[in-house]
């Protein structure tokens, strides 16, 4: 028997106590659980043809007259850098993981001088992936004038959201540019992916009308953390055209929907008619996913996936819950590429050499169905060529996982990939 909670009422039976419990998790469940309808699409038309249709699906705007800068490896943080020192008004910084470290310092120290200067600083930091920051690191900015926010912190209020994780990272200055892409805050993504210490990534800095778009998507974790709004000038300017390439930007992630990042890769995969090439460190696809990559095959594009190995990742048991389909995947045609000397963590998708998808979200569960995440669409010939260029410098370093060998793997192997899979949502 177990004492009523009340205290001093008659006693409550064991059996009923735990039927409550359990009674709770499901509604807990029933009310936080993935809304993940199979997506179908039918349509002829060029991707390229479809950019405003690609925007609506995804709760944004195609917006024109952007330029975009692809920065790679430990370059991206000279650049990033040098601009937020250059800041005028206001720096918004959003990202997921942030570790102690040379980098870490030398990012609050940015940060740090410009709120001294008078400027509006904001970072929001995702409260699981920041945790090892520093305490220091925060009081430093903290004293500096920074407004440091953490999303989803370990508190009661939050049981029902600590499974999902603000994972986007990107940039604003002065509402005028803006840096979206996959970079963390920890050393290990310093230098030029040239060993197993040195990671390998990729982000986009942005000029033109999109940066609105880009702003908008940090406004709205930040109102929701803070229940602070910025408007004006400093933070949303006009802005007037930088370049020729159109964007939009998917991160809505309505209630009782599909995340909008989750329509656009889907979305992008049924309208691929020559190739998809996709760059991503956490593959593990959905079945309705490889149905479409095999679908796609059968049209005739050319599907080549580029990830790490488990020697590669800085997470082997997401490799192997990947590993589990990869059967499957063969089967379909889809040709897989396993790099094995250090982390790609790149988030990157081409389709027919002219459009791509780059920004934060990984190729699985958690980043469809539960993070929050923004990916950009960009549709632009010359960067889907720099992308894919990408692709092209590791491969030839890769393992192509061939079909006939794979499916004569150790059954140690196998069990690790069958048992780590049942996991793929929360990995």
């Amino acid at each position: 028997m177990i004492d009523s909670f009340l205290g001093g009422l008659s006693p409550v039976p064991a059996w009923m106590f735990f039927a409550v419990v359990a009674l709770l998790v499901i509604i807990i469940w029933s009310i936080r659980r993935h809304r993940s309808p199979r997506l179908r699409i039918e349509c002829a038309d060029s991707i390229a043809d479809l950019i405003p249709s690609l925007a609506g699906l995804t709760l944004g705007t195609a917006v024109a007259g952007n330029s975009v800068e692809l920065l790679e490896n430990g370059a991206f943080f000279e650049v990033l850098l040098a601009r937020i020192g250059a800041a005028q008004k206001s720096v918004h910084f959003e990202t997921f993981l942030w570790k102690e470290g040379r980098l870490g310092q030398r990012v609050a120290n940015a940060l740090s001088e410009r709120a001294r200067a008078g400027l509006k600083v904001r970072v929001l930091l995702d409260a699981t992936g920041s945790r090892r920051m520093g305490k220091g690191t925060q009081r430093q900015m903290e004293e500096a004038g920074c407004k440091v926010a953490f999303f989803h912190e370990k508190k009661f209020r939050n049981i029902g959201v600590l499974n999902d994780r603000d994972h986007r990272k990107l940039v604003v200055i002065d509402g005028r540019e803006a840096f979206v892409g996959g970079h963390c805050i920890v050393d290990t993504w310093l230098g030029d992916a040239q060993d197993n210490q040195h990671y390998a990534d990729l982000s986009v800095h942005l000029h033109g009308p999109i940066v609105n778009n880009v702003q908008a998507a940090f406004s709205e974790n930040w109102g929701g953390q803070t229940g602070e709004l910025f408007v004006g000038d400093d933070v949303f300017p006009t802005l007037a055209p930088a370049g020729d390439i159109l964007i939009h930007a998917a991160y809505a992630k309505p209630e009782g929907s599909a995340p909008a990042v989750k329509i656009l890769h889907h979305t992008a995969i049924c309208l691929a008619r020559k190739r998809i090439w996709i760059q991503n460190p956490y593959f593990i696809p959905k079945p309705e996913a490889i149905d479409a990559f095999g679908e796609a095959v059968k049209r005739g594009v050319d599907v080549r996936v580029l990830m790490p190995s488990t020697s590669g990742s800085d997470n082997p048991m997401v490799q192997h819950a990947g590993h589990r389909n990869f059967e499957k995947l063969l089967r379909c045609g889809v040709r897989l590429f396993e790099y094995p000397h250090t982390l790609l963590h790149q988030k990157v998708m081409t389709v027919d050499g002219v459009w791509s998808a780059i920004g934060s979200s990984n190729f699985d569960d958690r980043s469809f169905d539960t993070n929050d995440e923004i990916t950009l669409g960009i549709k632009d010939a010359a960067i889907a060529q720099q992308l894919d260029a990408v692709f092209e410098k590791y491969a030839p370093h890769c393992k192509e996982i061939e079909l006939a060998a794979w499916t004569q793997r150790g059954l140690w192997h196998k069990f690790k990939d069958n048992l780590f899979y049942l996991f793929n949502e929360i990995l």
